[in-house]
């Protein structure tokens, strides 16, 4: 019992902490900064839409206004089986020779909107985009700036949550983005990122491979495409877009469900992810499929302190059922402000995270497949 203790509650830690601090001696070890340069290459921006008549206006003058020369940059749009406003919204702003729109009434998913995009741009740069986040207007701009260095393949962009004007939550979901970021901030000084931002990412058009029908992670299934031919991708934290960080408790939730149902997805349809020719294999392993672990040695770890004898297996049962109990308070909103709030939205964050993994693995054994966005 000792054992699946120590076990257990070491995978815990190193998923939480140990990777970040391994990345971090390996930048001190072999850093690897990126020869950013002055560069404004010919760039198509991609997006796949479905029923956004609500933000869709607001997203395409978004993307209108950026700081990017305007004779160097377009806009492919593709609807997929939209039934609302979207396809006549577009047919609007289609007078602009800046955008392109692909209507697809078949409503095939997001990963054959995406090939049909690609198919359609023109650009020697691809970025990929959302329609609900907005991007700042230099954020084209930046990344572009990484493709002067030969060896980049993929530049991805931050996705900040929070109100631009205020700046970003430092809470729950908030929080779990900031240590999230750390890790591939680190990821990028010292070698490739696993998988992009999917609200702004960017990567060499000659690099993309189609996307299988029903990918539900196209934003490391396309990244870890490039890594395979030899390219770097890098995350550049000045690219920024901005999302809503209180969506809703339910949202967020499947959301999370969706995004880790698409690792077990993407080993399933990408074996080679876990072989040799994956140069990041071990990043791979550490930073995706670790976490999809974490819940069942939580429940490990917490039976076998029930189980143990000896105080300092006491105060590790203590401390675990204090952390659960905060996350209750959390995800109860039993309190509503105090700095034991801002503990107890991180443990019910945690809490909800790892519940969403559970469920992913539910998921993906069933067969259920996830919903498109």
């Amino acid at each position: 019992m000792k054992w699946l203790f120590w076990l257990s509650g070491g995978l815990v830690v190193y998923s939480l902490a140990g990777y970040a601090g391994w990345l971090r001696l390996r930048v001190l070890w072999r850093s690897r900064p990126v020869m950013r340069g002055a560069f404004t290459p010919h760039v198509s921006i991609v997006m796949v839409v479905r029923n956004e008549e609500r933000i869709l206006e607001s997203k395409l003058n978004n993307l209108m206004s950026l700081e990017y020369p305007a004779d160097r940059y377009e806009i492919v749009v593709v609807s997929d089986g939209s039934t609302d406003r979207t396809e006549e919204i577009l047919r609007e702003q289609a007078r602009d020779p800046r955008i392109c729109v692909v209507l697809n009434q078949l409503g095939q998913g997001k990963a054959s909107g995406l090939n049909d995009a690609i198919a359609h741009a023109q650009g020697e740069i691809v970025v990929f985009t959302d329609a609900r986040q907005k991007i700042e207007p230099a954020a084209v701009r930046i990344l572009a700036e990484n493709f002067a260095d030969p060896e980049v393949g993929c530049a991805s962009g931050e996705l900040m949550l929070g109100d631009a004007s205020k700046g970003e939550s430092g809470e729950g979901l908030g929080l779990y983005w900031r240590v999230e970021k750390r890790v591939r901030e680190l990821e990028s000084a010292s070698g490739s990122v696993v998988g992009a931002t999917g609200a702004l990412y960017a990567a060499r058009r000659e690099l993309l491979t189609p996307v299988p029908q029903g990918t539900i992670l196209d934003d490391v299934f396309l990244p870890m495409q490039v890594v395979r031919q030899g390219k770097r991708v890098i995350f550049d934290g000045r690219a920024r877009a901005w999302d809503d960080p209180n969506l809703g408790a339910g949202r967020e939730f499947s959301r999370k469900v969706r995004t880790l149902s698409g690792n077990y997805q993407l080993v399933q349809m990408a074996p080679w992810l876990l072989g040799a020719s994956n140069p990041i294999r071990f990043e791979f392993i550490s930073h995706k499929l670790l976490r999809l672990v974490v819940p069942f040695a939580l429940a490990i770890l917490l039976l076998s302190s029930l189980a143990l004898h000896g105080s300092f297996y006491r105060i590790a049962l203590i401390a675990q059922l204090v952390f659960y109990a905060l996350s209750v308070v959390s995800l109860s909103q039993i309190a509503s402000s105090g700095s034991l709030v801002r503990v107890a939205d991180a443990a019910g964050t945690f809490v909800l995270l790892n519940g969403a993994a559970v469920v992913a693995l539910a998921n993906f054994m069933s067969g259920r497949k996830a919903a498109w966005r």
